[in-house]
């Protein structure tokens, strides 16, 4: 089953702000978050933006949401006859 490696988002959206010119104090205005408490978990890979909120960080980062997240395909078994 595919999982969301929430460490290496966070480093993709390190990266991507960066890319973009972006701070926290950024997106935090733009997000309307009182405390940037939720975007350094983002950044830290200790949580994730939720649907909506990767809808906006996408938009704002001019990419894809699929372009934010890193996933992990595990490699599935062959069955034997």
């Amino acid at each position: 089953m595919p999982t969301i490696d929430m460490t290496a988002t966070g480093k993709n959206i390190t990266r991507m702000m960066k890319a973009a010119g972006m701070t926290v104090k950024d997106l935090q205005e733009i997000f309307g978050f009182a405390t940037p408490q939720a975007i350094y978990k983002w950044k830290n890979g200790t949580a994730m933006p939720t649907i909506d909120n990767l809808v906006i960080l996408a938009v704002t980062l001019g990419c894809k949401i699929d372009d934010l997240l890193i996933v992990d395909m595990p490699v599935q078994g062959r069955k034997t006859a």
